[in-house]
């Protein structure tokens, strides 16, 4: 790279055609010529040093380094769109909008109660919630983009303080028509003749549930692995397989044509909330902290987990 920053026009002419898809798509989203959206991007892929689009006649795909770069690129331009919020708010005095990054099942489950529960006048202009993965979600705090992250275990990064972590249990998922539906719980040997549907992140909830299978000598003979669980739902709503999910995703959404059914042993989802290290947080944020946890804690099989938990790899709860 020839000089110390990119250029926001270049990555928001990137952003534009990777979501819409073309030129000219992102051309007239941007309000700028379809000649003009080219040039950027072909100044960036200059200025990167590898291609981020592949070509072909009107036909334009991501290159694998263009789809590791726009989630990147996604990043700082959300945490400029925010920067801009606040330098507004505090020209005109107004309270700052506040920042939330968080697990799809976390944002669709605890958040908006949190939220609803604040007093009349205490919710800002704007908020802004983001579903991303875990990974996302502490980069995004450790960088400053997002205020607050509720994220999956393991938490250990010294770009981010954890304020707590807590683990609620795994629940099973399947068609209303399957022959498990009927079953008060799900044992492991319920699991041995069927197909799985679980987390393909083999570093979180993934690891949990391998290992409270392995404990039980229990290997499913088939596997579908998904990197959202209301994708894994969806799956076994359709007779798929046993979907095992975080009870929060039940919690937040509930899914109609599907039994929801506890296991006669415990497979832990562990998670936690995070803001950026040495960073003073505003009234807001701070009361957020114990009411996002308050939240949490009338969860299902809810437990609250020692500060020493947060940098381990999620273990089996004895």
């Amino acid at each position: 790279m020839t000089t110390p920053y990119l250029d926001t026009r270049q990555l928001e002419a990137f952003v534009a055609v990777i979501s819409i898809g073309s030129m000219t798509g992102a051309a007239r989203a941007l309000g700028r010529s379809q000649p003009v959206v080219t040039r950027l991007i072909q100044d960036l892929e200059a200025e990167l040093g590898f291609p981020l689009l592949h070509r072909n006649g009107p036909r334009i795909s991501p290159t694998q380094q263009g789809v590791a770069f726009h989630e990147q690129a996604e990043l700082i331009l959300g945490g400029l769109r925010t920067l801009s919020e606040r330098a507004r708010g505090i020209a005109e005095a107004a309270p700052l909008p506040v920042a939330i990054a968080a697990l799809p099942s976390l944002g669709s489950s605890i958040v908006p109660r949190a939220l609803a529960g604040l007093p009349t006048g205490a919710l800002p202009g704007r908020i802004h919630l983001r579903s991303a993965p875990a990974e996302t979600i502490v980069q995004a705090v450790a960088d400053r983009t997002a205020d607050i992250g509720l994220t999956s275990l393991p938490l250990d990064n010294p770009g981010v303080e954890v304020h707590w972590t807590a683990e609620v249990p795994c629940v099973a998922v399947v068609a209303r028509g399957h022959r498990l539906a009927a079953h008060a719980q799900i044992s492991p040997a319920d699991l041995a003749q069927e197909r799985l549907i679980a987390s393909h992140n083999p570093y979180r909830l993934r690891l949990a549930i391998d290992q409270a299978l392995a404990a039980f000598d229990v290997a499913p003979p088939a596997l579908i692995d998904s990197n959202s669980s209301t994708v894994s739902i969806a799956l076994a709503r359709e007779g798929l397989g046993v979907a095992v999910v975080e009870s929060l995703t039940v919690t937040g959404l509930p899914v109609a044509d599907v039994a929801v059914l506890p296991f006669s042993f415990r497979i832990p989802f562990r998670f936690g909330m995070i803001t950026a290290a040495g960073r003073p947080l505003s009234p807001l944020v701070e009361r957020l902290v114990g009411d996002l946890r308050d939240q949490a804690a009338r969860l299902p099989g809810f437990r609250a987990l020692n500060d020493g938990d947060a940098a381990k790899v999620a273990e089996i709860a004895p």
